[in-house]
């Protein structure tokens, strides 16, 4: 069974940094696909905030976290990383990391872990 744990959340003043990780489990890790982060504020969409892509490891980030936010894997390719810096008041928001599997549908993942608090105050 796939697991996605996040964790690396709390609160920091603006300008400051936070590190995100996903741990993951219960796949082979060549069954990667995409390996996304998410967020959604209260009364807001979800947003997605960057993806990787394993075949080629080529990015995607939002146009909102460019240049601050940065996606990453481990050696394994088993756990991901959100790095953010200059953080922003907007980027308040319960952030996820999800997970689309090779058959699946990138854009659309179907596992996705159970969200960590990102709180950044001014």
């Amino acid at each position: 069974q796939v697991h996605l744990v996040e964790s690396g959340g709390g609160s920091v003043q603006a300008g400051g940094s936070l590190r995100l990780s996903c741990a993951t489990s219960g796949y082979p890790y060549y069954r990667q696909a995409c390996n996304h982060w998410f967020r959604q504020a209260p009364g807001l969409d979800r947003e997605r905030v960057a993806t990787l892509y394993t075949k080629d490891a080529s990015t995607y980030y939002a146009d909102s976290v460019k240049g601050r936010f940065t996606i990453s894997q481990d050696n394994a390719k088993m756990t991901l990383y959100l790095q953010m810096n200059s953080l922003k008041p907007e980027d308040t928001a319960m952030y996820y990391c999800a997970l689309s599997l090779y058959g699946g549908n990138c854009l659309d993942p179907n596992y996705w872990g159970q969200g960590t608090q990102v709180t950044v105050s001014s």
